[in-house]
């Protein structure tokens, strides 16, 4: 969901959420609580602040889901159901949020449906049944959808003229084809107008359910706390839902798009094929890609691009694993007179990455920086919570906290090495480009 749809409820509660947990990854305890009703739940318990945060998804409930003429149906709800629910219109549900210091927030992306709460502990009670009205009984008033419909539209406007967007639509529309990861999560002009309140309800009614939802928790409450918690904010749900199976997809990969916008600036992105989160390499190309694009200053894309020429402020390349696609994807903004040099420096090096690999110094100065910082994610526990909900999608174990270090130390020079060799591909990238590009461009 688009930033307009987000809500500033909660507030109150925001310099909380980074907590006292100090000590390192191996300290932190995972345990699972699973409700009389049966309602399964990861909590990290932390009780050095009266404050708990917890995460949830609706896996596959996303806006893949869309029926091809309802296109942003899942954006849409998402900006809905906190606006009224039960007996509470739009105003009393925000209000009832506002003055306890409250935050209920949803989104909807490609392929789930996630929402997430932070409440203090003395309000507790309260916020879960928030959170139950939510789910179980949004209204769904004329009012309300009114005026979400308008902000939806306005954002559709300015997106229309947003050269990331534009660059975002182009490209994922020209490596998926007519795959629903080629549509756009916010939907169009026409759908978006045409959505009524049957359309939500029925979102509602097969994308919420038991069989499909992930839970994590942290903070200030116990696993014998949290227990009947969860069977008051979830038990109405039906136990299974109803929702239409996405097919797993491989991008179509090689080209150039340009889309001319008269704009000072041109902003590439572009991608090749990836690697599953499952795949035992998965954590090799996790470490050669920090040291492509992933690491910030310490890469070398940013060594070229920005510190050694001045193209660029931001250059960047990132794993992007969807549930049924997965891609290497990376993206650029320079000058119009620059993004031609940017986009073939940032070829060599992919090239350079593919047949050369890293040096053991890369490679020992990128395993001590990501396990060095990993612990620093423990100081929020909304990370903490939605790590929670992440590592459940994918079955990483409840003791993965204790194994991440190690699997990225585990990691060889010849392992790099041997899968930026297979994995990388610079004969076969996606460049979408948006502005005035001058001179030549090729990746």
């Amino acid at each position: 969901m688009n930033q307009i749809m987000k809500h500033a409820a909660g507030f109150a509660v925001a310099a909380l959420t980074f907590v006292g947990i100090t000590q390192s990854a191996h300290a932190v305890e995972v345990q699972e609580v699973i409700s009389k009703g049966g309602i399964r739940a990861w909590l990290i318990e932390d009780h050095m602040n009266p404050l708990m945060t917890m995460d949830i998804a609706f896996t596959g409930a996303g806006a893949a889901t869309d029926p091809a003429d309802k296109l942003g149906l899942a954006n849409m709800v998402s900006g809905l159901i906190d606006e009224g629910a039960g007996a509470m219109d739009s105003q009393t549900f925000r209000g009832e949020m506002e003055n306890r210091s409250i935050s209920l927030t949803f989104d909807a992306g490609r392929d789930d449906f996630s929402g997430s709460l932070t409440t203090l502990t003395r309000e507790r009670d309260t916020a879960i049944d928030l959170l139950r009205l939510a789910l179980a009984e949004p209204r769904f008033d004329d009012e309300a959808v009114e005026r979400i419909r308008s902000q939806i539209i306005a954002g559709l406007r300015r997106a229309e003229n947003d050269p990331g967007d534009i660059a975002s639509r182009t490209f994922f529309s020209s490596i998926f084809g007519d795959h629903p990861y080629a549509r756009p999560v916010s939907g169009t002009f026409e759908t978006v107008a045409s959505f009524n309140a049957n359309d939500f309800r029925n979102f509602v009614g097969r994308a919420f359910a038991k069989d499909n939802l992930i839970i994590g928790v942290a903070g200030d409450i116990t696993a014998d706390e949290l227990g009947p918690l969860l069977d008051e904010a979830f038990g109405s749900l039906p136990e299974h839902s109803d929702l239409p199976e996405i097919p797993d997809v491989t991008p179509t990969f090689g080209g150039l798009d340009v889309v001319d916008q008269d704009i000072p600036q041109s902003q590439a992105i572009w991608g090749q094929k990836g690697i599953k989160r499952t795949d035992p390499d998965f954590y090799a190309a996790y470490v050669m890609n920090y040291i492509l694009g992933g690491g910030g200053f310490s890469s070398r894309l940013t060594e070229e691009v920005r510190e050694k020429r001045g193209l660029a402020y931001g250059v960047y390349s990132y794993l992007a694993n969807l549930d049924h696609a997965e891609m290497v994807m990376g993206g650029v903004a320079t000058r119009n007179d620059a993004i031609g040099q940017s986009l073939s420096l940032i070829s060599t090096e992919w090239t350079k990455m593919k047949e050369k690999g890293v040096t053991q110094e890369e490679l020992d100065n990128a395993k001590s920086y990501l396990t060095g910082a990993f612990p620093l994610r423990f100081t929020s526990l909304g990370n903490l919570s939605g790590m929670l909900v992440g590592m459940q999608k994918e079955d990483l174990g409840m003791d993965f906290l204790d194994r991440r270090n190690s699997l990225v130390d585990a990691v060889t020079l010849d392992d790099v090495n041997r899968v930026a060799a297979e994995l990388m591909d610079p004969a076969n990238v996606t460049v979408t480009v948006v502005g005035k590009p001058e001179g030549d461009l090729a990746f």
